[in-house]
C-alpha cells in the first residue's frame, strides 16, 4: 500500500505538479528517454549510429537559386582570384553535369541549423550526402559525394560541400569505415536547439 502510494505520489509530481522542480525532472526524464531509449532504437531501425545530426555549418548552403548558384562564377580559380569558376564548372570537372545533378538529393543545398535524418551509409552512390567522422573533428561532417572508387574490397568516396569551391584534403579519400550514414530527409531549423545549447556550455565553461 506504502509503495502505490508513493508511485501515485511520484506520478502526481512529474505529470500533474506545475512546479519548476517538475519542470526540470521533466527535462531530464525526456533526455533519458530520448538518449538512451528513443536514439538508439531509431539507429537500429534505420541502420546508422547517427540517425540524427544537426548541421553546424554553412558548407551546403545555396545562398542564391539553383541557376544562379549552378552558373554564377563564385571560386577563385587563381591565387590572384582573377579569374572564378561556378560550381557548375566544378561540378563538370567532376563528371557531373547539371541534368545529373537535378536527380541527386537535397539539389537546394541544406542550412545550418538544420537536422538531417540519416540511413545507413550502404550502397552510398555519386550524388549522395554522405555524413562521416574526419580525423581530429569532433563532429560528423555531411557533404555530398563526388565521387566513389572502389579497389577490391576497398571503397573511397570524394565528397565537397555545395558552398564550397574544392574539397578538403580529408575528403578525398574517405573509407566505409569513416561514414556514418546518407541524409534522406531533412528537418528545417530545429538543429539551432542543440547549436545554442553546446555555445551555452562553451560561454559557461563546461566544454
Amino acid at each position: 500500500m506504502e509503495i502505490k502510494k508513493f508511485l501515485k505520489a511520484v506520478w502526481h509530481f512529474i505529470w500533474v505538479e506545475d512546479s519548476w522542480l517538475s519542470w526540470i525532472v521533466n527535462v531530464f526524464l525526456a533526455f533519458i528517454i530520448i538518449k538512451f531509449l528513443v536514439y538508439p532504437g531509431l539507429g537500429f531501425a534505420l541502420g546508422t549510429s547517427h540517425p540524427i545530426v544537426a548541421v553546424v555549418s554553412s558548407s551546403m548552403e545555396h545562398p542564391v537559386g539553383f541557376d544562379e548558384w549552378w552558373s554564377e562564377p563564385s571560386c577563385c580559380a587563381t591565387s590572384e582570384c582573377d579569374t572564378k569558376l561556378s560550381q557548375g564548372v566544378i561540378l563538370e570537372k567532376s563528371g557531373i553535369s547539371r541534368e545529373e545533378f537535378l536527380d541527386f538529393p537535397f539539389t537546394s543545398g541544406f542550412n545550418k541549423g538544420d537536422i538531417m535524418i540519416l540511413y545507413s551509409p550502404k550502397n552510398i552512390a555519386i550524388g549522395d550526402v554522405l555524413t562521416f567522422m574526419a580525423p581530429g573533428r569532433p563532429d560528423p561532417i555531411i557533404h555530398r559525394v563526388l565521387s566513389v572508387k572502389k579497389q577490391g574490397e576497398q571503397v573511397t568516396y570524394q565528397t565537397k560541400g555545395d558552398n564550397n569551391c574544392a574539397s578538403a584534403d580529408f575528403e578525398n579519400f574517405v573509407t566505409k569505415e569513416q561514414a556514418i550514414g546518407k541524409a534522406v530527409w531533412r528537418v528545417p531549423l530545429l538543429g539551432w536547439i542543440k547549436i545554442g545549447f553546446v555555445e551555452l556550455l562553451k560561454i559557461i565553461g563546461l566544454m
